[in-house]
């Protein structure tokens, strides 16, 4: 338990996932029964998102909390500096650590359909790396971490610019890092060797998502803005309309992706399983 940091420090690669809570009005039991499962996976951490706005906040410290304490596994809680005023985070630390959470992924986050522009343009911090200067500052006690985007966020003018952003997020207080999903693992390795020669040298979990039906590939590509490679298109047209061979197909081309990952020394290996710890525990059998 304690800082995450000081797994990737082993020698050995760190396998997590991400769950995330259920919205404010919605009972939490059945959330906290699907986490339970992932208890016997043994990942070194698990992360637990949060809202844009906080639209799940109410729940988030509540099971991230529970990981830590009943599911006897390291929590990561993500933050986001669109939904934190420097006094909403200072009561959102304080409350982390009054619950034993010790790690922070700092993320800038979606603005809420419901923040109006004059509260978009005075919000205290405008970058995820400013929040993440601020609690380095302020709360050397937590240890912070980022993203980082293979296919370049989106809003970043060019891939450079994109990169010197992310150095900044470390050079501010991120000491290690986690990256939006990506299907084609070039675009894995090239991030890579520019971190290199930007000299970036936190660690980094390549974030994979098993893509298990044609219209979960549409939303995420939507969301995320992830390119998909012509080998993920194919298995979409053979397989798409059948959903348990596309299932099937998914979760191979993850251990797929994972496997040659792992050939090529990465850092860890980062789930976004959607609170399903089935698939988790198919994929770490494959691949462990």
């Amino acid at each position: 338990m304690g800082s995450i940091r000081e797994k990737y420090n082993t020698g050995r690669t760190v396998f997590s996932c991400e769950v995330f809570p259920p919205k404010k009005d919605q009972p939490i039991e059945p959330t906290m029964d699907r986490i339970k499962e992932f208890k016997d996976i043994v990942p070194d951490f698990l992360s637990v998102t949060y809202g844009a706005g906080g639209s799940n906040a109410g729940h988030a410290v509540e099971i991230a909390s529970f990981i830590k304490r009943d599911v006897g596994v390291e929590v990561l809680s993500h933050i986001t500096s669109v939904g934190f005023s420097k006094a909403k985070l200072d009561d959102g630390l304080k409350s982390f650590s009054e619950n034993g959470i010790e790690n922070v992924l700092a993320l800038r986050g979606d603005r809420p359909k419901t923040m109006t522009d004059e509260e978009f343009d005075s919000r205290d911090f405008i970058h995820a790396s400013d929040m993440a200067e601020y609690i380095q500052k302020n709360y050397p006690g937590f240890t912070i971490a980022g993203a980082c985007y293979p296919d370049k966020h989106f809003e970043a003018p060019d891939y450079y610019e994109d990169i010197l952003n992310l150095k900044k997020k470390v050079d501010n207080g991120c000491s290690f890092l986690i990256s939006q999903l990506f299907f084609d693992n070039d675009k894995f390795f090239f991030m890579r060797e520019v971190m290199k020669k930007t000299n970036i040298k936190a660690p980094v979990s390549a974030g994979i998502m098993p893509i298990t039906s044609a219209k979960m590939l549409g939303t995420t590509v939507t969301l995320s803005g992830t390119s998909v490679p012509k080998s993920l298109s194919d298995i979409i047209a053979k397989h798409g309309e059948n959903d348990e061979d596309m299932k099937k197909a998914g979760i191979e081309y993850a251990i797929n992706q994972i496997r040659d990952l792992l050939s090529h020394g990465v850092d860890g290996i980062h789930l976004y399983v959607m609170n399903k710890p089935e698939i988790a525990r198919t994929i770490f059998e494959a691949v462990r």
